[in-house]
């Protein structure tokens, strides 16, 4: 008997429903085109209890034979947009949060927005001493 990864022992059960869903939607793939299990595996190229454990969504299953099944429904081009870096949102989150830490100026003063301009600047409270 095969020994189980520990990635598909230790897999989140999320990633475990999105599995068992894409299976199910392969399956449907296959009954829509009214394609037998044994010619379906055939053109993928596994055998049919491989198609069999697929259609489950078991995550044993390498991902070149889930691409293949996509790719025979004409679903392959989608296979890039799953982890298209404008997709990334997580990521996106982060580089903004990085560029917002990035660009935190010290706040400048009235005093030296006004001398930076060549406007006179005062030395205390308004008619306390200073400039008018």
């Amino acid at each position: 008997m095969p020994k189980k990864s520990i990635a598909a022992v230790s897999m989140p059960p999320q990633v475990l429903v999105h599995l068992r869903a894409f299976g199910e939607n392969l399956l449907l793939a296959r009954k829509r085109r009214r394609e037998t299990r044994k010619a379906w595996a055939q053109r993928i190229g596994v055998a049919e209890p491989t198609l069999v454990r697929m259609e489950a969504g078991d995550p044993s299953v390498a991902i070149g034979t889930y691409a293949t099944a996509l790719w025979m429904t004409g679903l392959s081009q989608d296979l890039a947009k799953l982890c298209a870096p404008e997709s990334d949102v997580g990521a996106l989150e982060t580089e903004i949060r990085v560029a917002k830490l990035r660009s935190v100026r010290k706040p400048v003063s009235v005093a030296q927005k006004l001398a930076s301009v060549g406007a006179p600047v005062l030395s205390g409270p308004a008619g306390q001493g200073g400039e008018p």
